[in-house]
């Protein structure tokens, strides 16, 4: 089949890729922007913290059971009608968060912003669907590099944006920019999806067949836990720069964005060398960057210093940059025509382990232990991600892949 080159603004061809990286880089800023407005959010509900420290949890949790059904919806009903949908319920539970009178309808609405979530995988499964594995892994990496600048500059900007007008603006950020991202996205996104199935019958019958594969699996779990590293990050990294190191909300916002930018720096390699290296290599490589990285977070206990606490984040984002973008496209290759079910499916996975692992991260971190038990986590979650692409590179041997 004749591929079909994107055409800027117009709907009968592909997406252009800053659209991709616009729907993909909303999805991130929604994760994280807030991080350091938790302290000042919870004062102003009059609530404990770790209620608060509940918008991770509940967003990642729901972001998880909805990505489930998205994959398949979107194979049977098509990539632009979901995108769009999920984007609208998005602008509502924006403006919800605005108004809500208690923390407990806060977190209902924020809970209800995670259906902005599924950019993320439909963004990686439109990218799928246009090109090949060696390619969709080079693509994507570009695209997550462009939505790197959003986790890099997202804390520093809604730290800032805490301390000039209050914690609300940066939820009114997240209504303005989501109005523009669904403009764009209905302008430029043409349906990328062929050969639907006739039914929702059909395309879960499809399942078994992704279900069964162990080379699916294993690229799912590397990303699961490789993902899992930044979840369990975000869920106790709050607490420990404002109740431990004593930080401002724009001085968290900053050294938040340390990983960003080691991410942003992972992904730009990644686009470079995924063709030249392929998928697994690249993987492979990407774990001893975030192994280096974490070594150097240990030795970074012994120092009361936050600056020298937070630095090494830099290597272990760039770790992560080198393995999403990889394992994200060897699991939408492993069964190409189940693609929008692949990233739904996986991104379920990611998510809801990411929102387990925040939970615990962010509970078992206190002022008295100190933040050696978030390493712990990302310790395990690491060692999680070696066992798991061994998984494929014994497979691809026995397949001679």
């Amino acid at each position: 089949m004749k591929r079909i080159e994107p055409r800027f603004l117009d709907r009968s061809t592909p997406p252009h890729i800053a659209t991709l990286i616009l729907i993909a880089g909303i999805s991130a800023l929604s994760m994280n922007v807030f991080l350091p407005s938790l302290p000042n959010m919870a004062a102003y509900f009059n609530a404990d913290y770790a209620v608060l420290q509940l918008s991770i949890s509940v967003y990642l949790a729901f972001s998880a059971l909805l990505q489930l059904a998205i994959g398949p919806v979107s194979d049977l009903f098509g990539r632009r009608r979901v995108l769009l949908i999920s984007m609208a319920v998005f602008i509502l539970a924006s403006l919800g968060t605005l108004l809500a009178p208690t923390a407990e309808i806060f977190l209902i609405f924020r809970m209800l912003q995670a259906s902005i979530a599924t950019g993320m995988a439909l963004s990686r499964a439109i990218v799928r669907d246009m090109v090949d594995e060696a390619r969709a892994a080079s693509m994507i990496a570009y695209v997550t590099l462009g939505m790197s600048i959003v986790p890099m500059l997202g804390p520093i900007v809604g730290g800032a944006l805490d301390e000039w007008f209050g914690w609300q603006a940066n939820f009114l950020m997240l209504l303005v920019l989501g109005l523009a991202v669904f403009a764009m996205t209905w302008a430029d996104l043409g349906e990328t999806t062929v050969n639907r199935p006739t039914s929702f019958l059909e395309q879960v019958q499809d399942y078994p067949e992704l279900l069964t594969s162990p080379r699916f699996w294993g690229y799912v779990l590397t990303t699961a836990c490789a993902s899992g590293m930044f979840f369990a990050y975000l869920g106790a990294a709050p607490f420990i720069g404002s109740k431990i190191y004593h930080l401002s909300p724009s001085e968290l916002g900053l050294l938040f964005g340390v990983t960003g930018a080691g991410y942003g720096i992972g992904n730009f390699f990644s686009g470079r060398f995924s063709m030249r290296l392929g998928v697994t290599r690249m993987i492979v490589l990407g774990n001893v960057v975030m192994a280096v990285g974490l070594t150097l977070q240990w030795l970074a206990l012994l120092s009361d210093s936050a600056w020298v606490f937070f630095g090494p984040f830099l290597i272990v984002g760039a770790g992560n940059g080198l393995v999403l973008p990889n394992s994200n496209a060897g699991m939408l290759s492993v069964r190409p025509k189940l693609a929008g079910s692949a990233s739904g499916l996986g991104g379920a996975i990611m998510i809801g382990g990411g929102a387990a692992l925040s939970a615990i991260a962010g509970s078992i971190v206190t002022e008295e232990t100190g933040a050696w038990p978030l390493l712990a986590v990302m310790s395990l979650s690491l060692l999680g991600s070696f066992l798991s692409i061994a998984m494929v590179i014994r497979r691809n041997r026995r397949l001679g892949v």
